[in-house]
């Protein structure tokens, strides 16, 4: 039984109790996340209100229509929707003539046209060959999107002039593109994400999720490209500005990206073509990142691909000594792994040989175990 809970409280849900097989057990005592290789027996359940949590529940997926009959309606009705999301097909990413699928995790590759990147800034400036040849060798790594960007978003980096951004993006896109490589423009710049999908990349990566420039949203319908909305604090010149922290930082993540969602189902954007990316590191706190990674199944309640972006990042560097962004691997493939076990339809890597192998090792382990009966 749950607690009686305000009519005007707000529900999540995160997958727990996972499986490695639904075959041996009882029907409708597992539920799978969307049509990955993941099986979970039970859900948690997070009622808050007015910015605080009122209640916390364990509800096994065999006990979950009986639990939640008792809800008021509203409550009731989201309950069932978030538990729909979440198993929920993704459909694939059809780019032309390339497709990605969802039924095993992708890798997404970092492409920086940058001098100031926090890893890997100056590595492919003033060479567009060299920067292409850095894609298409990502690409016969194993990458199924290359993420092509030309301003840095690292904290304080200086705000960049379109033109140049456009300059430094497109003659490499336009290298990459005559190969066949798909590719997405990070970008939260309109002017950029135009000239970018004119040069032949084909997704729209917008850290402000579609919020810092007013034309983006247009710009993204109009084209009919998939977008992938990034949780940050703020639209404004410096994502991570966050003056008023969170109170939760997973259900904080989770309220802005429904939100993001919505906005653009209402402008024309078709479900099955939006991703969303919690942003990690983007104004966040070590503690905020841990629990936002800890807790990323709760995102797949949206019912979209989850791309996760955790490559060299700060918190890597604060749990190792503060190693810095080049001596990061070793955590980076870690957080592609848990990422991976916690339903991530696609990880964003700067190292991504690397980060294939671990998914090839994931992979294996979970076939193995769905096998085992």
């Amino acid at each position: 039984m749950l607690p009686q809970l305000p009519a005007d409280a707000r529900l999540y849900l995160r997958p727990i109790w996972f499986v490695p097989s639904p075959v041996s057990l009882a029907d409708g005592s597992a539920a799978r996340m969307g049509n990955g290789l993941l099986w979970f027996q039970a859900y948690e359940l997070t009622a808050r209100k007015d910015g605080r949590r009122v209640a916390r529940a364990t509800v096994p997926v065999a006990e979950f229509a009986d639990a939640i009959a008792g809800l008021p309606d509203a409550l009731a009705e989201r309950a069932q929707r978030l538990a729909a999301n979440i198993s929920a097909q993704r459909p694939p990413l059809v780019l032309g003539e390339r497709t990605i699928r969802f039924d095993a995790p992708q890798v997404m590759a970092i492409l920086n046209i940058t001098p100031d990147s926090f890893s890997d800034g100056g590595r492919h400036m003033d060479d567009p060959q060299a920067a292409a040849d850095a894609g298409f060798a990502m690409a016969a790594a194993g990458a199924a999107l290359i993420d092509v960007g030309g301003e840095s978003t690292r904290p304080r980096a200086p705000r960049l002039w379109e033109g140049d951004e456009i300059a430094r993006v497109v003659p490499v896109i336009e290298r990459l593109a005559a190969a066949g490589v798909p590719m997405s423009i990070d970008t939260r710049k309109a002017a950029v994400m135009e000239a970018a999908l004119a040069a032949g990349a084909a997704v729209v990566n917008d850290v402000s999720a579609l919020r810092h420039d007013p034309r983006a949203m247009e710009v993204a319908v109009a084209a009919g490209c998939p977008v992938i909305l990034m949780h940050a604090p703020s639209a404004g010149d410096d994502p991570h500005d966050n003056a008023g922290g969170y109170g939760d930082v997973v259900a904080d993540v989770f309220d802005m990206l429904e939100a993001r969602v919505d906005a653009c189902l209402a402008a024309g954007v078709p479900r099955g073509k939006i991703m969303v990316d919690p942003g990690l590191g983007f104004g966040k706190s070590l503690g905020d990142n841990l629990a936002l990674v800890n807790g990323l199944a709760t995102l797949q309640g949206l019912g979209v691909p989850l791309l996760f972006a955790g490559s060299r990042k700060r918190l890597i560097g604060a749990l190792s000594n503060e190693a810095p962004a080049a001596e990061r691997l070793g955590g980076s493939v870690a957080l592609v792994f848990r990422a991976a076990e916690l339903g991530a339809q696609m990880v964003r890597v700067h190292d991504v040989a690397e980060s294939v192998q671990a998914l090839h090792l994931w992979r294996g382990l979970a076939d193995a175990g769905l096998g085992a009966v």
